[in-house]
């Protein structure tokens, strides 16, 4: 005869293991990027991306977000278009509370790219000196009918790869300052578009 408390317990454990093995492990990203794994996905992540797992931690199934029927990966991206650009006009308005503070997180941006011009500007001058130097040592024994000596041939080679260099360097770097300018002055001007240009 079968013992009624052993068989309860033996359903009991039965019961726990089945929930175990079918238990569903799901993986999400959150608003921050931040990535999470639980048997159950928060509400506001239901419809996003999230990836499935079995009970021995194999992709099982990924779930893509939610749409209307017929919607296209470019619609979809457009949507995350709008929402990014939310999120943006939000980070510029808690940001700053004036349009001089906008200039001032400018001006603190281009200080370092500011001082990389000048510096190269320096380094470029100087490279061109020497190479200058070179050149005319070099065309004064030609006209002196003197073979130019492979040491300062050399010199002249090392020269005007050293000024190009320093050119791209110095373009680089002028590129850089002209697209932080560019880019704080769009910020202003959405910024007031968004205050009603209310804070300046």
């Amino acid at each position: 005869m079968i013992n009624i408390k052993t068989l309860g317990a033996t359903l009991v454990l039965f019961a726990a293991f089945s929930t175990t093995a079918e238990a569903k492990l799901y993986k999400w990203v959150d608003d921050k990027g931040e990535t999470h794994y639980g048997e159950v996905v928060p509400p506001e992540y239901a419809d996003k991306d999230k990836v499935q797992f079995n009970e021995k931690g194999r992709e099982i199934k990924k779930k893509e977000p939610a749409g209307e029927p017929g919607t296209s990966k470019k619609s979809i991206e457009e949507e995350q278009s709008v929402i990014d650009k939310r999120r943006r006009d939000k980070a510029l308005v808690n940001t700053y509370s004036n349009e001089k503070e906008i200039d001032l997180s400018r001006d603190r941006n281009l200080q370092q790219v500011e001082a990389r011009i000048s510096s190269t500007q320096l380094l470029l001058e100087s490279a061109q000196g020497s190479l200058n130097h070179y050149l005319k040592e070099a065309d004064e024994l030609k006209q002196g009918g003197k073979k130019i000596p492979d040491s300062l041939q050399s010199d002249i080679t090392e020269g005007e790869k050293r000024v190009v260099k320093l050119k791209q360097d110095l373009a680089k770097a002028q590129e850089k300052a002209a697209s932080v300018r560019a880019s704080f002055e769009a910020d202003k001007v959405r910024y007031r578009e968004l205050t009603g240009g209310s804070k300046k």
